[in-house]
């Protein structure tokens, strides 16, 4: 079995959030543990996020929202073995609306992921521009999904289990 680790962004998704529910549905997922979820330091999140890697026992796939794209692009500089990338609503550090706690997320790599991946994007997502996840896609090597209008595809969106996003994983998860 392929394990599944959870990287939310800034605030560490909370209850409603789908990745929360899917961390219930999934029996072989983990949320990785950062030691602060509301002021975020670059650093701190990929020493977290690798170490969350290295304690699997087999390549992971990664579930990243926000912020948590961030850090999976950073490790992925690093070359971890991964089973893939699902990337949802990456936010653009150049936006207005970025988070100015989050500022050492800012310089991310923009290099082609070492596995398969998708970037799941909003055309109304206030922390990025369709144009720019359809450019993360582009550099990163992965298959775009457009979802239409749903914001942040956070708790917000109120996607409950998100059974749209389900079917994203199980196609990485093959």
């Amino acid at each position: 079995m392929v394990p599944v680790l959870i990287m939310p962004g800034i605030g560490g998704s909370g209850p409603d959030h789908w990745q929360s529910r899917w961390q219930l549905l999934l029996p072989d997922s983990r949320r990785v543990s950062v030691p602060d979820w509301d002021r975020p330091e670059l650093d701190d999140w990929l020493k977290a996020l690798g170490a969350a890697v290295e304690l699997c026992s087999a390549p992971p796939l990664i579930v990243a929202h926000s912020l948590g794209c961030l850090a999976l692009a950073a490790l992925s500089e690093r070359r971890p073995r991964l089973h893939g990338a699902l990337l949802v609503a990456p936010p653009d550090p150049a936006g207005p609306q970025f988070p100015a706690v989050a500022m050492s997320f800012r310089a991310f790599p923009l290099l082609p992921f070492a596995c398969p991946s998708i970037v799941v994007a909003s055309h109304d997502d206030p922390y990025a521009s369709f144009e720019f996840s359809t450019g993360c896609a582009r550099v990163w090597g992965s298959e775009l999904c457009d979802v239409g209008a749903l914001g942040h595809i956070n708790a917000d969106s109120r996607l409950g289990d998100w059974p749209e996003g389900q079917r994203l994983l199980r196609s990485l998860l093959g």
